[in-house]
């Protein structure tokens, strides 16, 4: 049986979409911290828990989310205008990965890039969702900024690495969305911890509580420290996220835990006391 769950407030003078309850920005200020792969595991994780969840791939120079779900062809487009999303493991998913040329080079401009963004979420045939997960490429540049002013969201997730040079990018990330006024629902500390896999001896690669030492910093909830695993990247370059894997482990005890904080803390946010039965596309 599914749970029901409530739309949350967004930005002043914006409305949630009528069938997306809940838009998720998940964000960081620089590349290279695991936020794609948190992303995909934070969204399967929720649908696993019994919600209806959808990712959309806001990284349009870099869209990485078909080869981490695993899904390969082009979108169906049944009146010429709005695009089917593809199904993988649970989760609806949009991309511009899935409508061009897996080599082809993105080379545009902002504003070209922004109005592909808007497209992607507005064309798309969602369906009724509890959640959107958005995963943005990083940093605090135009796609971000259309996120900020344009779209619904009803709260962010930062991803960092435990290491200084990650969390002094991921302050500003964080600042960006108090000011632009979406709620910043948790840190998530990625790569924390190294346990080797023949010894069992815990190393802190990157570092140790960057991301709690931050979280307190400023106020919000550290969802999450995920392991740097070497099955987190085998299996998501083989278009199986982590938290699919039948074997019970501290790397998936660990996502679906975050993921199962993250819909808490969303769910202490205020409602939109309104119902949200007309289609997106009406």
């Amino acid at each position: 049986m599914q749970q029901r769950i409530a739309a949350h407030a967004v930005q002043p003078n914006l409305s949630p979409l009528p069938n997306v309850r809940n838009i998720i920005a998940v964000g960081s200020g620089k590349g290279g911290v695991g936020k794609s792969t948190t992303a995909v595991n934070l969204a399967v994780a929720l649908a696993q828990d019994g919600a209806r969840v959808g990712l959309l791939d806001a990284d349009i120079y870099g869209p990485s989310i078909p080869m981490m779900l695993g899904l390969h062809g082009r979108p169906d487009s049944p009146d010429g205008k709005s695009i089917e999303p593809l199904r993988a493991h649970g989760v609806v998913a949009m991309s511009i990965g899935l409508l061009v040329d897996q080599d082809t080079p993105m080379i545009w401009r902002g504003p070209m890039a922004t109005s592909a963004l808007s497209q992607l979420l507005n064309d798309t045939r969602w369906g009724e969702l509890d959640y959107l997960i958005v995963d943005l490429p990083p940093g605090t540049g135009d796609i971000q900024l259309t996120l900020a002013q344009k779209i619904p969201v009803a709260g962010a997730v930062i991803v960092t690495t435990p290491q200084d040079v990650a969390t002094l990018d991921a302050r500003k990330a964080l600042k960006m969305f108090e000011k632009v006024e979406v709620p910043v629902l948790g840190l998530v500390e990625n790569m924390a911890v190294h346990v080797c896999s023949h010894c069992g001896h815990a190393e802190h690669i990157f570092g140790e509580g960057g991301g709690r030492r931050m979280a307190e910093q400023y106020g919000v909830p550290l969802l999450g420290s995920l392991p740097l695993d070497v099955a987190v990247r085998e299996l998501g370059d083989s278009g199986t996220p982590i938290v699919t894997n039948v074997e019970k482990t501290a790397t998936v005890d660990s996502y679906k835990s975050t993921a199962r904080r993250l819909a808490i803390q969303l769910s202490g946010r205020p409602q939109v006391a309104r119902p949200l039965s007309v289609s997106l596309l009406s």
